[in-house]
């Protein structure tokens, strides 16, 4: 989890990821924000997110995007 709050704050040093539950839905990751999110998040974790991953409720939260890395992992 420590890695992927790295990523966050290399994105947007602003946002409290650890309390942020909206990310998506609030606009506050924008596109370009999502994609290079995606890249590290591939990168860090050595995962495949697959288009059907890319969901609000996958990326809202640094906890939603966690469970997911997670999920991917054992996969």
């Amino acid at each position: 989890m420590d890695r992927l709050l790295e990523i966050l704050r290399e994105i947007d040093d602003t946002v409290d990821y650890e309390k942020e539950t909206a990310l998506i839905d609030d606009h506050i990751l924008d596109s370009f924000g999502i994609i290079t999110l995606i890249a590290e998040i591939e990168d860090a974790f050595d995962i495949e997110v697959e288009a059907a991953e890319m969901t609000p409720e996958n990326f809202n939260s640094a906890q939603a995007m966690w469970r997911m890395i997670q999920r991917l992992q054992e996969s």
